[in-house]
């Protein structure tokens, strides 16, 4: 469970990035509980098109972070954040249950707070980020290949 909003040492430069993140994953509580919840959870309640737009959220507060100097390896442990909750949020029901207990914005401003205070979370993810780009740029040429041969398909049973 988030800890209750407490002052934050964070350059005033970047408090746009705590305000969005509150916003997403802390903002509303349920009255009479402890459980919080935020717009990431509201937003995803859309099929699909909800998850699409949290997951541009989140990926706009990962590039902020980078911005003001985050490591590669603390990128790294950011996408993973936000890949499973996107992922696993997609599940329909599941995801949307999973989405109030996850708080993918949330982690990933913890772990920002940690490498920018605590000087955790160094070191370079430039490997792991080239090995990603290899393996999308990979499903990118199949996702192609395997569309020209369907529609390769599709046309010669339209046209015999």
């Amino acid at each position: 469970m988030p800890e209750e909003k407490q002052e934050r040492s964070i350059n005033k430069d970047i408090k746009w990035i705590d305000w969005v993140t509150d916003w997403m994953d802390n903002k509303i509580r349920i009255p009479g509980t402890n459980i919080r919840f935020g717009l990431d959870f509201l937003i995803g309640l859309v099929p699909y098109v909800g998850d699409i737009i949290s997951f541009g959220i989140s990926g706009l507060l990962l590039m902020g972070m980078a911005r003001h100097g985050a490591s590669g390896m603390l990128i790294i442990k950011m996408i993973a954040n936000v890949l499973l909750d996107t992922i696993v949020g997609s599940i329909p029901i599941f995801g949307d249950l999973f989405d109030l207990q996850y708080r993918a914005n949330w982690r990933n401003l913890k772990l920002f707070e940690e490498f920018y205070e605590e000087g955790e979370h160094q070191g370079s993810g430039c490997w792991v980020v080239m090995l990603i780009l290899v393996i999308f740029t990979a499903l990118f040429f199949l996702l192609i290949y395997l569309m020209w041969s369907v529609l390769g398909e599709v046309w010669n049973f339209i046209i015999t």
